[in-house]
């Protein structure tokens, strides 16, 4: 029975130090050499020192027959004690060897990836065009994207460093992302002529809004919209902030005009809401500004956007792409958003705004309407869009404050206001 035990045991630490033999093996086999990594347009090399950190070292012991303890500790026993009593003598006791196990930690070498990836995909560059005499073009020529494969690299690179003997260079894998514009495919996706436009004025804006103005133009110049997809003015604007080149300006904010990166935005998204209202296209989302404001005259065909909240949407309902293009003329202070798409043969009627009351403060309310007919007569949209302007009084700039509380805040907001602003 004794005798049965012991070779169980001895048969389990065979076992073990098999698979520490592995470890060590897939280890050591990498010399220490630096690493070239190729990318699809460059090569990165990567020292050895850096290649170190991604080794695990562990220490353990184990019996060793041969070997002959010094500091190791000799009551150490890898089964339980009891085992151990019965099975090993005082002359093994003192053959316990320490022994390290090296073994490369895939989870750094994962995170290695994840930040190299980050700073070498590529995105898929979609075809341009150009337009003259309202017709469309191709401009540009498509290119293919990229994007890291993870988890195919980091097995070619525990295998690399398993027969670092092989070679020290290692081509990482990239998925190919196709751009959705093709060479050519301005007419496949019925990119054909202008089906409508929008243009707003902007005199007497200031150096910081037109600066603003401009940044915002220019990440909805080229914008493709699919056939029946939903527009949203904030997902396509992105982050508005100072590392993303705003200026801070005049915004209208809940019971206050102040500035705020961004400050101006809301001329662009005015221009695409009238652009999308010429077009016929389906509004789904939109909420005029808290009060009159010049630059969106005339008053009643605004749009005001925030990030997240309120947003301005519309849904493509052509058979066709739609390419937005603009065109900002600082020295006339002109925006215009031009939609080049598929002429169904739709009519698009629009109707005002009309001022149904304005009031001595200047608390407003207008309409305007908007009917869209397709090629055989059948109305496809029949839509009124009011708008309840307050007093710009309501909405005082720096400077300036509240002097009674507004009907719709609530006795919580009036106070806070006032504590805030020491009233």
């Amino acid at each position: 029975m004794k005798t049965s035990i012991k070779s169980i045991f001895y048969l389990v630490i065979l076992l073990v130090l098999m698979s520490l033999s592995n470890d060590i093996a897939s280890a050591s086999a990498w010399e220490g050499s630096n690493i070239i990594f190729e990318l699809p347009e460059q090569e990165i090399e990567i020292s050895k020192e850096d290649i170190s950190r991604w080794i695990e070292i562990k220490p353990s012991l184990k019996y060793s027959k041969n070997y002959i303890s010094e500091i190791e500790d000799i009551n150490f026993c890898p089964e339980a004690k009891i085992i151990c009593s019965l099975i090993t003598t005082e002359r093994t006791k003192y053959s316990t060897q320490k022994v390290e196990t090296k073994k490369f930690n895939e989870e750094k070498i994962k995170l290695f990836l994840d930040d190299l990836s980050a700073k070498s995909n590529k995105e898929a560059t979609n075809a341009t065009f150009t337009v003259e005499d309202s017709k469309v073009s191709n401009f540009s020529l498509s290119k293919d994207g990229y994007k890291m494969n993870i988890s195919s690299s980091l097995k070619n690179i525990l295998n690399l460093l398993a027969n670092s003997k092989d070679s020290n260079k290692l081509k990482l894998s990239f998925d190919i992302i196709e751009p959705e514009v093709k060479d050519n495919s301005a007419d496949k996706l019925g990119i054909i002529e202008l089906i409508g436009e929008g243009k707003s004025n902007f005199t007497g804006s200031t150096l910081s809004r037109i600066h603003n103005i401009k940044v915002a133009t220019a990440r909805f110049d080229g914008l493709l919209i699919k056939p029946g997809e939903e527009f949203s003015f904030v997902k396509n604007l992105g982050d508005v902030d100072g590392e993303h080149g705003y200026k801070q300006e005049l915004v209208i904010k809940k019971g206050v005009t102040e500035p705020e990166f961004g400050g101006g935005i809301c001329q662009v998204s005015t221009t695409a809401f009238r652009a999308a209202i010429n077009s016929g296209l389906e509004i789904t989302a939109r909420r005029n500004h808290a009060y009159p404001v010049h630059y969106y005259s005339p008053q009643g065909m605004d749009a005001a956007v925030y990030i997240p909240n309120p947003d301005l949407k519309f849904k493509n309902n052509t058979p066709g792409h739609i390419l937005v293009k603009t065109d900002l003329n600082v020295e006339k202070k002109e925006l215009i958003f031009r939609f080049y798409g598929t002429n169904d043969g739709r009519k698009v009627e629009v109707e005002g705004p009309t001022v149904l009351s304005r009031q001595p403060d200047g608390a407003m309310k207008t309409v305007f309407h908007q009917k869209v007919l397709d090629a055989s007569g059948n109305i496809i949209i029949d839509t009124d869009f009011n708008s309840n302007y307050k007093s710009p009084n309501d909405y005082p700039k720096p400077g300036e404050f509240l002097t009674s509380k507004p009907k719709d805040w609530s006795n919580k907001e009036w106070a806070e206001y006032k504590a805030d602003n020491k009233l």
